[in-house]
C-alpha cells in the first residue's frame, strides 16, 4: 500500500460495506437512516480538512430527511453526493470555477432527479476543476483535491471530488460525469469501479441536449461492481432510451468466453508507461487463465481524432467564455476565468474555420469505433498513458501551453469512447510500484454495458480490488 494513506473506514455503522450492503441493512432495520447519516457526517468531517473533496455540505438536511424516513429506492438512506456540475434546487452549482456566483438555483436537473429518485440522502456537493475541463481536481486559488491513497498525489478529475471521497470511505458511492474520461479517470486514480454509459443510456444533462456532438454521460464511482451494476440498473427502470439494447439485471460473472483485443499503446502512437504497461499486460494474462482469448489490436480512429477532439474542446471553452452570461443564471464574470478555460476559447477562436470538419470526423468516430467490434467482443487499455501525477502537475494555475502537453500526454485513450458514445469502465486492477492504484479499461459496443458488467464481476471475483477498507 502506498505510504501515506488516509480513509475514513471504522466500526460505525457504514462499517466496511459497499453502498449494496447498505441498503440492505437499512432495509432490514439493522441500522437506522440517523445513524447511517451520523457516521457519513462524521467520516467526511474527518477526511475533508485533507483530502478537500467538498464544495458544500447539506448536512443539516440530510439529518431532517434520514428522521423523516421519507426513502424510496434500491439505495434507500445511503448517504450520497452530487458533482458540483448539476442543479439542485434551492444549491448553486459553482462547476469549479470562481467565475460563477452563488446564487442558489430554482431547479433541479433531470439527471439529478434521475440520480436522487434511487433513494440515496444527498450530504453534499463534491469538487471537480473548472468546469471539467482537466484530469485533476486542481482550482486556481483553491486547495486541490487529494487522492486517499497518497495526499501528495492527483485524484484525478474530472469527478474527483467523489472518488476521493469515495474511495476513503466516507460515503459508499457517489455522482459524477465522463465528458472525456472524467469518471474512468479518477476511478483509475482512486482505485475504483468506474463506469461512463452508451451514449443516451441515462437522462442527458440540458446543455448536452443542444451540442452538435454529445460527449457527456453520467454515472457513478463505486468500491464494487455490484454497486454499479445496481445503480444503472435502477436507473433503467427510472427512464428507459428504447434506442439501446437494455442492461438490465447484472449480478455476476458472464460465461461468455471474450474474444478480447488489448490496446496498449494510444492513437497517437506515444508510447504507454512502464508500469501502466505491466498492469495491462497482467490482466490479459488473467483473461487468459479465465478462458478468454487476447491478442493486439487497435481502435482505427485517424492521426487527426486528437486534434479534432482538443478542438471540440475548445470550442466549449469558447462557449462558456463568451456565452457564460446566458448560460449561467447564478452570476457569471468572465474575469474569473481560469488560464484553461481563456486558453482553450483563445485555441478555438484562432482555429474556428476547421469546425465543419471536426465536427463530420467526430460524427465518423462512432463507425470508425463500431468496426472494432465486428472483431472483439472488448478492447482492453490503459485508462491513462502514465500513473497518476502528484498534485501540481496539472496544476490549474499553471500556463495554458504546459496544461495541453501534459494533459493530452496523460488522457489518450478515453475520450474515444466519448467521442463515439461507446461504453468503457475502469477497474483497478493494478498498483504501481510504490502501491498507488492503476486503472485498467475496458471498451464494448454501444449498448453493451452488461457485457462489460459480467466481465467486471468476473474480474472482482479472480482478481479482488484492493481497497482502504480492508487490512493488507
Amino acid at each position: 500500500m502506498a505510504s501515506n494513506p488516509l480513509h475514513a473506514f471504522c466500526d460505525d455503522a457504514l462499517g466496511h460495506d459497499d453502498a449494496t450492503a447498505l441498503a440492505e441493512r437499512l432495509r432490514q432495520g439493522q441500522v437506522s437512516n440517523r445513524e447511517v447519516t451520523e457516521a457519513a457526517i462524521a467520516r467526511l468531517q474527518r477526511v475533508e480538512p485533507t483530502l478537500k473533496g467538498l464544495t458544500l455540505d447539506t448536512f443539516d438536511t440530510a439529518r431532517q430527511r434520514a428522521d423523516s424516513k421519507r426513502f424510496s429506492g434500491f439505495f434507500a438512506g445511503v448517504p450520497s453526493l452530487i458533482k458540483d456540475n448539476l442543479d439542485l434546487r434551492g444549491l448553486p452549482t459553482g462547476h469549479g470555477s470562481r467565475a460563477l456566483g452563488q446564487a442558489p438555483l430554482k431547479k433541479t436537473s433531470g439527471i439529478a432527479k434521475q440520480y436522487l429518485a434511487q433513494g440515496f440522502n444527498l450530504l453534499g456537493k463534491s469538487t471537480l476543476p473548472a468546469f471539467g475541463f482537466t484530469a485533476s481536481t486542481e482550482q486556481v486559488g483553491v486547495p486541490a483535491t487529494r487522492n486517499p491513497w497518497h495526499s501528495d498525489y492527483s485524484a484525478g478529475g474530472s469527478s474527483g471530488g467523489s472518488a476521493a471521497l469515495v474511495a476513503a470511505g466516507a460515503v459508499p458511492i457517489a455522482h459524477g460525469n465522463d465528458g472525456g474520461g472524467s469518471i474512468r479517470i479518477p476511478a483509475a486514480c482512486c482505485g475504483l469501479v468506474g463506469l461512463k454509459g452508451t451514449r443516451g443510456r441515462l437522462i442527458d444533462q440540458e446543455a448536452a441536449k443542444v451540442l452538435p456532438v454529445n460527449i457527456v454521460n453520467d454515472g457513478v464511482l463505486t468500491r464494487s461492481v455490484r454497486d454499479t451494476a445496481h445503480f444503472f440498473m435502477e436507473a433503467e427502470r427510472y427512464y428507459r432510451n428504447r434506442k439501446l439494447k437494455p442492461i438490465g439485471q447484472v449480478t455476476g460473472p458472464g460465461k461468455q468466453r471474450l474474444r478480447v483485443g488489448m490496446m496498449i499503446d494510444s492513437v497517437t502512437g506515444d508510447a504507454t508507461c512502464p508500469q501502466t504497461r505491466r498492469a495491462v499486460e497482467d490482466t490479459a494474462r488473467l483473461l487468459e487463465s479465465l478462458g478468454h482469448t487476447v491478442e493486439e489490436a487497435r481502435i482505427d480512429l485517424p492521426a487527426r481524432f486528437v486534434e479534432d477532439f482538443l478542438l471540440y474542446w475548445a470550442m466549449l471553452g469558447f462557449l462558456v467564455s463568451k456565452g457564460g452570461k446566458a448560460l449561467f443564471p447564478q452570476g457569471f464574470d468572465a474575469g474569473q476565468l481560469d488560464p484553461l478555460t481563456r486558453g482553450l476559447a483563445d485555441y478555438y477562436q484562432q482555429r474556428f474555420l476547421k469546425t465543419p470538419g471536426m465536427l463530420r470526423q467526430l460524427r465518423l468516430a462512432r463507425q470508425r469505433y463500431a468496426a472494432a467490434f465486428a472483431q472483439y467482443d472488448v478492447i482492453l487499455s490503459p485508462v491513462l498513458a502514465h500513473t497518476t501525477p502528484q498534485i501540481g502537475y496539472l496544476g490549474a494555475d499553471l500556463p495554458f501551453d504546459t496544461q495541453l502537453e501534459r494533459l493530452l500526454r496523460y488522457t489518450t485513450f478515453t475520450p474515444a469512447n466519448n467521442a463515439s458514445g461507446g461504453p468503457g469502465i475502469s477497474l483497478p486492477l493494478g498498483q504501481t510500484d510504490d502501491g498507488l492504484p492503476i486503472g485498467v479499461q475496458f471498451s464494448a459496443a454501444n449498448g453493451e454495458e452488461a457485457l462489460l458488467l459480467g466481465l467486471a464481476f468476473e474480474l472482482e471475483e479472480a482478481h479482488p480490488f484492493q481497497s482502504l477498507g480492508r487490512v493488507h
